[in-house]
């Protein structure tokens, strides 16, 4: 596959300089409808914007740098009964990868729980650490909610948003992926869809992330230092009646620099249902998802991990 194909694959949208926050102007409708067209087409696109500055993404690289740094009883002291929350460690599946996860719920002070975090891990503590969480936490928590506004109101469901975000709570991970042994090419995450709403990525400029096309090949994604990428997971794929695609990704590291990422990841609270709003349900889109609770889906997934879990769980 030549390198022109390879941009053909993969969506830019460049919504640097715009105003995200203004929900009124000609613009602001033309980005929805990319957007739609982005996540029906392809399920993700690479975004070019200001909400964080350079200087802030390099100043949380350096903080993860850190973080990753401390020894493997410190970090362990992370853990939650929830999936995905505690610290991962290495693990024979995916050997090079490390995360954290921290929950951030609207409502829900983000400096107090990017505080607790700071402490757990550094007693002592760890000012700058902290404040860098807290402001990208907040950042990439807004841009996340943005752009799921833009694709409520590109579907005509835009009165529906408010109450989504009233029923949402946002994953914020810190990942870490180690240098391969002897620099060859090996997984670092494997081949999966999320399996929440919304997921966007920001990474260290050292490239990894393939998105697999509509032939079966996986495509690498390159993404810019100023840029992030937004994925559908499936449960907006299902809230959407399946016309958004949650396309299956993967990780692969080679050379000889870690890589660092972190995202926000939207998803319902507990106990709230995913139902597909009667707008998006005709005579060319029949329903083709039953009303599930993402918590419930998610302890399905979790003991019976397989490509097609949303479909055996929630499909009609």
């Amino acid at each position: 596959m030549g390198t022109d194909e390879v941009q053909d694959e993969i969506p830019f949208l460049d919504f640097s300089g715009e105003v995200l926050d203004d929900f009124t102007d000609e613009r602001w409708r033309e980005m929805c409808g990319q957007v739609r067209d982005a996540l029906e087409t392809h399920g993700f696109f690479v975004m070019y914007h200001d909400k964080i500055p350079k200087s802030l993404r390099e100043d949380m690289f350096k903080a993860m740098n850190a973080l990753f740094d401390l020894p493997e009883e410190t970090k362990s002291k992370y853990a939650s009964s929830k999936p995905y929350r505690s610290y991962m460690g290495e693990s024979p599946a995916v050997p090079l990868h490390q995360s954290f996860g921290i929950d951030n719920e609207p409502g829900i002070d983000v400096d107090t729980t990017a505080q607790a975090f700071t402490n757990l891990m550094w007693p002592q503590g760890n000012p700058s650490f902290c404040e860098t969480l807290k402001s990208v936490t907040s950042k990439m928590l807004e841009l996340n909610y943005t752009i799921l506004k833009m694709v409520f109101e590109s579907f005509g469901t835009g009165k529906l948003y408010v109450p989504h975000i009233q029923g949402s709570i946002a994953l914020f991970r810190l990942m870490k992926y180690k240098v391969p042994p002897n620099n060859e090419a090996a997984v670092g995450l494997i081949p999966h869809t999320d399996k929440n709403v919304l997921s966007i990525l920001c990474e260290n400029n050292v490239q990894g992330l393939e998105i697999l096309n509509k032939d079966g090949v996986y495509v690498p994604v390159g993404v810019p230092d100023n840029a992030s990428v937004v994925i559908v997971g499936d449960t907006l794929k299902a809230w959407s009646n399946g016309r958004l695609k949650a396309p299956k990704h993967r990780v692969m590291m080679s050379g000889n620099k870690e890589r660092y990422s972190f995202g926000s990841f939207s998803m319902p609270k507990e106990g709230v249902a995913t139902e597909v709003p009667n707008e998006l349900v005709d005579d060319d889109h029949p329903l083709v998802y039953r009303p599930f609770k993402f918590s419930e889906f998610m302890a399905y997934f979790v003991n019976n991990i397989s490509d097609d879990a949303l479909e055996i769980y929630a499909g009609i």
